[in-house]
This record gives C-alpha cells, sequence and structure tokens, in this order.
C-alpha cells in the first residue's frame, strides 16, 4: 500500500532525491535537487562482462548489480546533502537486476525513514525529455516513441502516470533486430553501434530491403520480416564474414529500413495527435536506438513535415541511466503523486500506462 503524502507536502519534492537503475546491463545511481538539477551521478556498464556471450547473461548482470550498487552510491552521496527520497526502477526489465536495486532503495529507505519510489522503466524514458537541463521541457500532452533493445512503442504522454499506448512492435523490439544482425554480418555486440558505423560505408539501396508496416494503418511496429529478409541474403554467402563492402550494404539497407519505418509510424501518431487536439505538439524520442543518427535524422524529417518539435535527450540520457529514474520521481512527486510502500514487488513487465498494482 503506498504512503500518503502529507498535506504540506503534496505536490512538492522534500529534497534530493537518490535515483537507482539496474534493469539490464547498466548499474548506475544518480543524486538530484528538487529543481532537477543533477548533484552527481556514476554509471557502469557490464559490456565486458557479456561482450563474450553476445548479449546479456541475466545471472552475470544480477551479481554484478550486487557487487557495485553500493560503492557507487557511497561515492554518488559522498559530499552532497542527505538524500529525502529513494527511487529505483522496479520494472519492466530483468528480474534478477531489478531485484538488487529496489530491494537496495528499499533498504536504504527504511533505514533513514524516507520515502521509497518503484519507478517504471518505461515512464522515466518517456519523461527523460523534460530534465531542465535540456531547456524548455515539452508541454503535456506530447507523443512518446521509446526505442530500445527491449522495446518498441508509441504512446500519448499527459502526464507522469499518464500515458495513453498508441502501437508496439508485434515481434522484435528495433534494438534486438539491431544486434541478429549484427550477428549475421559477422559483427560484433551490441550491434547497434557497430551497424551504424559500418552503414557509413554502404549502399543503403543496393539490396532492396523491405520497409516494415510502411504505409499500413495504425501505430504497430513489426521487424522480424526485415531481419528474416537479411537472414535470406546472408545465407547466400560462405560460412564467417561477409565481404566488408556487401556487409556495409546490407547494413546500410538495414538501418534505412529501420529508420523509414519508426518515421512512418511516428507520422501516423502524429497525425492522429493533431486530428484529437487540432494543434501539434512534440515528439520525444527516447532509448538506446534513439541513439542512432539515421534514426534521429529521419524522425527529425517526419518532425518538420508534421510541424512538430522533435525532442531527443543527449544520447548518454538516451541508454539507461540512474538520472532519468531519479527525474521520474520527481515528476511523480509534483503531480502529488503519492510514494510507494514496501511491499511493491519488481515486475518483469510492467506496461508503460499501468500502476503499481495493476496487472501486467
Amino acid at each position: 500500500m503506498a504512503m500518503e503524502l502529507s498535506g504540506h507536502l503534496a505536490g512538492l519534492v522534500p529534497g534530493p532525491v537518490l535515483g537507482i537503475e539496474t534493469s539490464c546491463d547498466e548499474t548506475a545511481a544518480a543524486l538530484l535537487a528538487p529543481d532537477g538539477t543533477v548533484l552527481a551521478e556514476a554509471l557502469f556498464s557490464q559490456h565486458e562482462d557479456h561482450v563474450r556471450y553476445a548479449g546479456v547473461v541475466p545471472e552475470i548482470a544480477a551479481r554484478a548489480h550486487l557487487a557495485r550498487l553500493p560503492a557507487m552510491v557511497e561515492a554518488v552521496l559522498d559530499g552532497q546533502p542527505a538524500p529525502a527520497v529513494v527511487a529505483a526502477t522496479a520494472g519492466p526489465g530483468l528480474i534478477g537486476g531489478l531485484v538488487v536495486g529496489a530491494g537496495y532503495a528499499k533498504g536504504f529507505a527504511l533505514a533513514r525513514g524516507i520515502p521509497f519510489l518503484a519507478i517504471n522503466h518505461l515512464e522515466a524514458h518517456a519523461l527523460s525529455a523534460r530534465l531542465p537541463m535540456l531547456g524548455a521541457p515539452p508541454a503535456f500532452p506530447y507523443l512518446t516513441l521509446l526505442v530500445s533493445g527491449g522495446h518498441c512503442l508509441l504512446a500519448e504522454t499527459a502526464g507522469p502516470g499518464a500515458h495513453t499506448l498508441l502501437g508496439t512492435t508485434l515481434d522484435d523490439a528495433p534494438g534486438e533486430a539491431f544486434d541478429k544482425v549484427a550477428k549475421m554480418l559477422g559483427l560484433g555486440w551490441p550491434g547497434g553501434p557497430a551497424i551504424e558505423a559500418l552503414a557509413v560505408e554502404g549502399d543503403a539501396k543496393r539490396f532492396g530491403l523491405p520497409r516494415p508496416m510502411v504505409g499500413r494503418p495504425g501505430c504497430d511496429f513489426s521487424f522480424s520480416g526485415l531481419k528474416t529478409a537479411v537472414a535470406v541474403i546472408a545465407a547466400t554467402y560462405p560460412l564467417g564474414a561477409l565481404p566488408r563492402q556487401d556487409a556495409a550494404d546490407l547494413a546500410a539497407g538495414f538501418q534505412a529500413s529501420v529508420a523509414a519505418s519508426l518515421a512512418d509510424r511516428a507520422g501516423r501518431a502524429m497525425a492522429a495527435f493533431v486530428a484529437r487536439h487540432g494543434y501539434a505538439a512534440t515528439l520525444v524520442v527516447s532509448g538506446g536506438v534513439a541513439a542512432n543518427g539515421a534514426i534521429r535524422a529521419r524522425l527529425a524529417e517526419a518532425c518538420a513535415r508534421a510541424g512538430f518539435a522533435l525532442a531527443a535527450p543527449p544520447i548518454r540520457l538516451c541508454t539507461d541511466n540512474a538520472v532519468m529514474v531519479a527525474w521520474a520521481a520527481i515528476e511523480r512527486l509534483r503531480t502529488g503523486l503519492a510514494p510507494d510502500g514496501m511491499d511493491v514487488a519488481p515486475r518483469p513487465r510492467w506496461p508503460l500506462g499501468a500502476g503499481v498494482g495493476e496487472a501486467a
């Protein structure tokens, strides 16, 4: 059961907020002032722990979080004012990591007698473009396009806890597709940066890859057919890494197809937004795949055509981080939403817009 805020604190942030992020393979902690100023932050990427397996191993990730998180929090708090609130990602994500982060945060809150907030990882991404350090925040409501290794969705965001899902992927997330295609091309993991770097050398039109869902009604996504098309072409070559130019052309074509699909789906969401509200607003794009320059450029073109502003956090805030977790807690508190009780359990599945106690 959530603890109620006292009347004089409703809508206010009582002091610095400590944020903790352990949903996948980044261990992160950050301390934000009540106005959103970042006082201190730390992030450790587990890339070297997982690269030999060409993907994240949940058990290894959880153990790494457990080993590193206490020292990281201690370093972030060194010389800083004491936190008045602690927030941790409680889902969606890898359950082992979520248990580590949320459990640590609950213990921290109990030991100090301060409130605890369970943060939805997807909402933290959706709200990250409103961080004060990024300039004038996009006004509610706006459109959220979240693209990452595990998620792909379009939603209308009207405020903390107020998201209307417009579309989601029917199969793979784009980051997952990038990783699988990179493996087909003989590239390293993670696939996103490897494909983006190689695509610069390629001819995106050479192989005529499909552009999934482009022109279809609605705002859903699909990437499995595109991935299969690349696999069919790659299978015509001998085993091993493809010739560099062929791999570059496939990488460029694949990246262009993903960008075209995302831009088309976002364009339909923007048209629907204007039809509902009578005006154009902002498209917020976040998540690890939002760090891709070609995708950002294609989305910028789509926004310009629709009269929308494009808000994309800097690359370091597109990937998983604790700054966005602490900021999501601040947004919640400012809205007057209550902190959570210690009985809130981490959730590997937690749809955007669903409350803590709602079914996944």
